[in-house]
């Protein structure tokens, strides 16, 4: 049954909203004018034809305009999870309290206009799902826990609001009457599978949930806040559904949960640099206090360099864990980029074999057609790179093969002696593809661009290929994450409540979308495109060259040198910050 209702009717008035299921008496009235809204049990909407279907609402928000009212319009069909429909956002509609901006100044409609696109950047960001039969916010095992009564009231109040992404949005409706209408949307990556190997059917499925705590982009959101909440905290879970059973194997990814940023200022590779005066160790204590009530035992996969700038992070992480000094936690450091050099990626299963005898504990949680309980998960791996992007997904694939097959095995699908790559070509080359696809839409969401190393998990081998694309990335990274992110961090920042518009923002109170630039802003980059010009004019234009040409050229070479080692010098200068949180929420939380 549907905990949330499905396929609606959006009715609007001058003065209120009305969504109405279809089949139902009962509607969400919602008031434009005041803040009021609640359910109508009966009522009678046919005198007003005019109708807009809606599969969801996504929750109301308010801008320097008023309020404006978020629904779900379009939705596209991902699969099934225990027998429960799976659905993707494929489409939204952002419609206002207020249908004019008459009452707003010029600047204020600019702004208002500004803030509009921020919610458009993060509802359109790939991927967001949802459902209104399965909590898609819960692992398995944590569902297992969960009193069937609960959900009857609704989605939203069973949740694990860590990883509802309009959990604020909602909220913001304030009315506890209203939660088989309140549909909670979950960012990440849901990839649904039907498989056959040795001839035995079953699903495979992998559901990668991103959390909200501290969302954030690339280089304006590293390490760890006050509260030990982690940057790019991704839980990732592989089910499998067979013959009536279903079992799940559970990854944690993470930012080095200290306190440390990476100052974007136009270098390639700014270093890292952890931040003094903090109390890391609370922090640190706080987030694995919460690491171990909600996944038991942990052991902490460092795959950082341990040398050159990375290292100084890798020794702090090490020193916090033997500080803690707790029996629930083992770190396991493992040099990526060293081990593997020369494309020797072979050797990853040493590491693998190191983790083995913790995975055989840690075990899956495994629900048996009857609704047994055959065994639970007490432990996870808590994998981690610089971004917990590109190396930790190599390693939670391959963690997660091993998983499979043991699980398969166990199910009576492998004999002893299989392991499914070796039977099974078409499910292997499946199974590559959709963990390389994991390691795509999470990098996306976090980065701006695809995940490098994918041509491993693709294929199995480092190729010159795939170095090739790994380049392109890097150099779209360095752009969009110099140059664009800000928008996007104040973006997230708006969407999940973070920030909130203030009444009389733009007139009587300051817009912190309006942020003076100095004087280097404008000087260096005009006179580089000044001299940039000027010396091509030098260059191309004269039909022989006489001394007083080469002196031109000179003299623009010098200037385009000056202006360019300016730039480089005031680099953070040039970068597009955020301007809606300050800088301390983010870079030195």
């Amino acid at each position: 049954m549907d905990y949330v209702y499905n396929d609606m009717n959006l009715y609007i008035t001058n003065e209120k909203f009305y969504i109405q299921p279809n089949g139902k008496s009962e509607a969400l009235v919602i008031d434009r004018q005041t803040p009021e809204v609640k359910v109508q049990k009966e009522c009678d909407l046919k005198p007003l034809l005019a109708a807009k279907r809606v599969c969801g609402v996504l929750g109301t928000i308010k801008l320097i305009s008023g309020r404006y009212l978020i629904v779900a319009t379009h939705r596209i069909f991902v699969g099934l999870i225990n027998g429960q429909v799976i659905w993707r956002l494929a489409g939204y509609d952002i419609i206002p309290y207020i249908p004019t901006t008459m009452h707003l100044t010029q600047q204020q409609k600019l702004q208002n206009e500004k803030y509009f696109e921020m919610l458009k950047k993060v509802l359109d960001t790939p991927f967001l799902y949802f459902s209104y039969s399965y909590d898609l916010t819960h692992t398995l095992q944590r569902l297992h826990s969960i009193p069937p009564d609960l959900f009857m009231s609704g989605l939203l109040d069973s949740a694990d609001h860590r990883f509802v992404w309009n959990n604020y949005l909602l909220r913001n409706f304030n009315c506890s009457e209203m939660k088989a209408f309140a549909l909670p949307i979950v960012l990440g990556f849901i990839s649904i599978n039907q498989a056959n190997v040795n001839g035995y059917p079953f699903q495979w499925i992998i559901i990668s949930r991103r959390s909200n705590e501290r969302a954030g982009t690339r280089l304006f959101c590293r390490g760890c806040n006050d509260e030990g909440q982690c940057a790019n905290y991704v839980e990732t879970e592989q089910i499998i559904e067979f013959a009536g059973q279903k079992i799940s194997f559970v990854q944690t990814r993470g930012s080095i949960p200290l306190f440390w940023r990476q100052t974007p200022n136009l270098k390639l590779k700014p270093p890292p640099e952890i931040i003094a005066g903090k109390d890391h160790l609370s922090a640190f204590t706080k987030h694995f206090d919460a690491q171990i009530m909600l996944y038991g035992r942990q052991v902490l996969v460092n795959l950082i360099d341990q040398k050159g700038r990375e290292a100084a992070l890798e020794k702090a992480y090490k020193n916090l864990v033997e500080l803690l000094g707790s029996d629930s936690i083992r770190y396991e450091a493992f040099d990526f980029h060293a081990e593997c050099k020369k494309m020797r990626w072979d050797r990853l299963n040493i590491l693998i074999d190191r983790l083995a005898h913790e995975q055989n504990e840690f075990g899956y949680f495994h629900l048996g057609s009857d609704g047994q309980l055959y065994s639970s998960q007490d432990g996870v791996f808590r994998v981690n790179c610089i971004d917990c992007l590109d190396r930790t997904n190599v390693v939670q694939s391959m963690l997660a093969r091993r998983s499979l097959n043991i699980v398969l095995k166990k199910l009576g699908v492998l004999q002893y002696e299989q392991n499914f790559e070796n039977v099974s070509p078409a499910f292997e080359v499946l199974f590559k593809a959709v963990w390389a696809d994991n390691a795509d839409l999470i990098s996306v969401q976090y980065s701006g661009t695809g995940a490098l190393k994918t041509d491993f998990t693709r294929t199995g081998k480092r190729t010159k290929a795939g170095l090739i694309k790994d380049g392109t990335n890097s150099l779209t990274r360095y752009v969009l994450n110099n140059f664009y992110d800000g928008f996007r961090q104040d973006a997230l920042d708006l969407f999940l409540g973070n920030y909130m518009i203030r009444d009389n923002e733009g007139t009587l109170i300051p817009s912190p979308l309006i942020a003076p630039k100095g004087w280097r802003y404008g000087t260096f980059p005009s006179v580089l495109m000044f001299a940039l010009a000027m010396f091509f004019a030098s260059a191309i234009f004269p039909k022989e060259y006489k001394t007083e040409n080469l002196l031109f050229l000179m003299f623009w070479g010098a200037m385009i040198g000056v202006s360019t080692t300016g730039i480089m010098k005031y680099g953070t200068e040039f970068v597009n910050w955020p301007k809606l949180q300050p800088l301390s929420s983010k870079m030195d939380a």
